[in-house]
């Protein structure tokens, strides 16, 4: 399924009813009054976050949404049904915008949470309201008012545990494929990777926690250079950031250092709140290494980049290492959110 992160979509809310002007005629009844009834109210619009979809793919194709009017009353005090709420269902992690206001509606960010877009209006009073001891017999009612109308700008940013960033071929997709049932594109060539992907990793019989991997970043990717800068805000929600990088490869020109630096840098320029989330450094491909060389080879880049976080030497390839990375994500996500429960 293709993969669409925004959306454009415009909802209106139905019209409330009309109240009645009417009048109880029956036989050997006379002067019955007034018996108009109330109109009915209507529907609203709710957008409901369905844990099922994991695209806005589907609005791109259906962006007019529209609840039902309530109906007009009637006479002997029947009171209009109300109109038929719409819900649109949307991934979990959407963020809605009023494009009029640039206003924040909401964030849906819990699986079924509900979020209401634009109200029904409300029903108009019938005749039988106005009937007072000076007014026996009124001939006013009140229209229903409009229901509301929005054009909403939907943008989906993924809900993960912990995200992947490196450049590309550094072996990222490969490293979700061995860590969860995710099976993203692996190939030979950079930019395999077009689209975010979500895996879910187990780590033993009860506990787990969901990875996300996004396209490959390159030098002056805040600036809109290449792929990964459209997606990177997927990574503003995770709580831990796995730095992948090819710790063997190949070319007189390739530069791990400078690769961190680089990326570094890009997440610097795209978000400051973001370059200082919890980052770790997964050294992958050690497999290409002897074995004498991988740790020297790890430590020496550490002190070029005078690194002071968590260091994995790991192989996606072979799955060297990666029941101790998912161990340590697991325990570092358990201490995230005992800290988070202490300090709320």
């Amino acid at each position: 399924m293709r993969f669409v992160d925004e959306a454009l979509i415009k909802v209106q809310a139905g019209n409330g009813g009309n109240g009645c002007v009417s009048f109880r005629r029956e036989k050997y009844i006379p002067l019955g009054g007034p018996d108009g009834g109330d109109g009915g109210d209507g529907g609203s619009v709710y957008l409901r976050a369905d844990p099922n979809l994991n695209t806005l793919v589907d609005l791109r194709h259906a962006r007019s949404f529209a609840a039902e009017r309530g109906q007009n009353g009637s006479g002997r005090n029947r009171t209009g049904a109300k109109g038929r709420d719409k819900v649109i269902a949307v991934p979990v992690g959407t963020l809605v915008q009023n494009t009029d206001t640039d206003e924040l509606i909401g964030d849906l960010t819990r699986a079924h949470q509900r979020l209401l877009v634009a109200r029904g209006g409300y029903h108009g009073l019938g005749n039988a309201r106005f009937k007072s001891s000076t007014n026996r017999a009124p001939r006013q009612a009140t229209p229903g008012t409009a229901g509301e109308s929005r054009t909403l700008a939907l943008e989906l940013k993924v809900l993960a545990d912990a995200g992947l960033l490196g450049m590309p071929n550094a072996g990222k997709s490969t490293l979700i494929r061995a860590m969860s049932c995710a099976r993203p594109k692996v190939a030979d060539y950079p930019f395999t990777t077009l689209y975010p992907h979500l895996g879910v990793v187990r780590v033993g019989a009860q506990q787990g926690f969901v990875m996300a991997d996004i396209p490959g970043l390159i030098k002056d990717a805040a600036k809109g250079a290449g792929l990964g800068v459209r997606f990177l805000k997927h990574l503003a929600r995770t709580r831990l950031l796995l730095h992948v990088v090819d710790i063997a490869p190949l070319g007189p020109d390739a530069d791990p250092a400078r690769d961190i630096t680089d990326i570094a840098a890009e997440l610097e320029g795209f978000s400051p709140q973001l370059a200082r989330r919890e980052r770790w450094l997964v050294c992958n491909k050690i497999d290409l290494l002897a074995p004498e060389e991988r740790t020297a080879r790890c430590e020496e880049l550490v002190q070029q980049l005078r690194w002071r976080g968590p260091v994995f030497a790991v192989s996606a390839a072979t799955a060297e290492g990666i029941e101790a990375l998912k161990q340590h994500i697991m325990d570092f996500l358990h201490k995230d959110e005992h800290a988070a429960q202490t300090t709320g």
